[in-house]
């Protein structure tokens, strides 16, 4: 039997879309993460915009152009915001947030059971078999910040730890096959508010590991030299902070629900840059939030070029129902369109000016791919590196740039 397990979304997505083919992959079944032929596939959802949730939808209709008679499983945010929306042909399990990995008890059903369930509890299950070069371990679940335009508190719950005990015995069976490890949480900060537990108490017992270690995101408000002190005396800590901003504008941030000013934001960056001045700082950017202003957009526009990201990820505002920021005043689409293209012009400046500045500096790269005919992979920093050396891992000074890297 052939599965798809499907994911789009976060990296939490990804974890848990890993754990369900280890799953399968024990039961016997054939599983790729690609839209190919299948008997069964798992569509693992997400629901964070409006068109991530429109793609989540659209994946239906392309499991059943690759096998018309294929039963199909929608799990996932999307599922648990609006099930009835995935109540189509072909699907025979939809469930939400929390009923993820349930659907091993249905492989064989034929017919549509949906089971939505409140995501109050923090799942445990294991991963030692890592699908890629990378490994993805979850150590928290859920969200307490409730940000005016987002539904994923909604959606995956309250913030929920996992014991450091469980992550730790994870990572010790997953370190022995895989060269790096990221730790992802739908808000990692939050970390252990729930449990007794701490952030740097799990950081500190990571330090006997061999393997790099990366965080998936920050939040402003959890960068503390305490914090920094405990990442940056792991063996191979990779400093790569993908600390999400969202605007530039204090007003706009308070509409936001975002709990920093661009002051304070300045000041966790330069925090950073003091323990290492080669960090990538990359960020995370809402273009036209309801009432935004020109003004507003230049204070984020200016704020972003003051602060030399590393790279920007840009998003339109989506408008998600049941959100308090649907209920503001919206800004006109063209307006957001125009400046999304500004900002995306400030983004390869920022891109280019960050891989110019790791010219000359050497580089130790996980190689993941063959590419052009050089071996393609990531630095501590996440700078994309080609080079003609070969191996898991190499150090390389690279020269110049390349495509989207350095070489």
């Amino acid at each position: 039997m052939k599965a798809v397990v499907f994911t789009l979304g976060c990296k939490v997505n990804r974890y848990e879309s890993d754990v369900l083919i280890q799953m399968l992959i024990e039961k016997g079944y054939d599983v790729t993460d690609e839209l190919t032929f299948a008997d069964i596939y798992i569509l693992n959802t997400c629901a964070v915009t409006a068109e991530a949730e429109r793609k989540s939808r659209q994946a239906i209709s392309r499991c059943k152009k690759n096998n018309p008679s294929a039963r199909i499983f929608v799990i996932g945010c999307a599922s648990q915001n609006n099930a009835e929306s995935f109540a189509k042909d072909n699907v025979v399990y939809i469930a939400g947030t929390r009923s993820k990995y349930e659907l091993m008890n249905y492989l064989d059903n034929n017919e549509r059971i949906v089971s939505l369930k409140e995501a109050d509890i923090i799942d445990d299950t294991t991963l030692y078999t890592p699908s890629r070069t990378r490994s993805f371990v979850k150590i928290q679940d859920g969200c307490n910040n409730f940000c005016s335009y987002c539904l994923i508190p909604y959606l995956r719950g309250r913030s929920r730890s996992r014991k450091i005990s469980a992550i730790v015995e994870e990572i010790e069976k997953l370190s022995e096959r895989t060269p790096e490890i990221v730790l992802t949480g739908i808000n990692t900060m939050a970390f252990g508010f729930d449990n007794n537990e701490s952030l740097i108490g799990l950081i500190n017992e990571l330090k006997r590991f061999d393997v790099r270690i990366r965080m998936s995101s920050f939040y402003a408000e959890g960068i503390t030299s305490e914090l920094l002190d405990s990442l940056f005396t792991l063996k191979k800590f990779c400093p790569h902070f993908h600390l999400s901003l969202q605007s530039g504008d204090k007003d706009i941030l308070g509409k936001m629900n975002r709990h920093y000013t661009p002051e304070i934001y300045a000041d966790k960056i330069n925090l950073i840059r003091q323990y290492d001045k080669n960090a990538a700082i990359p960020t995370d950017i809402i273009v036209g939030f309801p009432t935004e202003t020109e003004e507003n957009f230049l204070h984020t526009y200016q704020f972003c070029k003051q602060m030399k990201f590393s790279d920007l990820h840009i998003f339109p505002y989506s408008s998600r129902k049941g959100t308090l920021a649907s209920k503001m005043e919206q800004v006109d689409n063209d307006l957001i369109r125009d400046r999304e293209m500004r900002l995306f012009e400030l983004k390869i400046e920022l891109k280019t000016e960050f891989l110019i500045h790791n010219i000359g500096i050497e580089q130790e790269v996980l190689i993941e791919e063959e590419k052009n005919g050089y071996s393609v992979g990531y630095s501590r920093n996440y700078t994309k590196v080609y080079t003609s050396g070969k191996g898991t891992i190499i150090n390389v000074i690279p020269q110049e740039l390349y495509l989207d890297g350095i070489k």
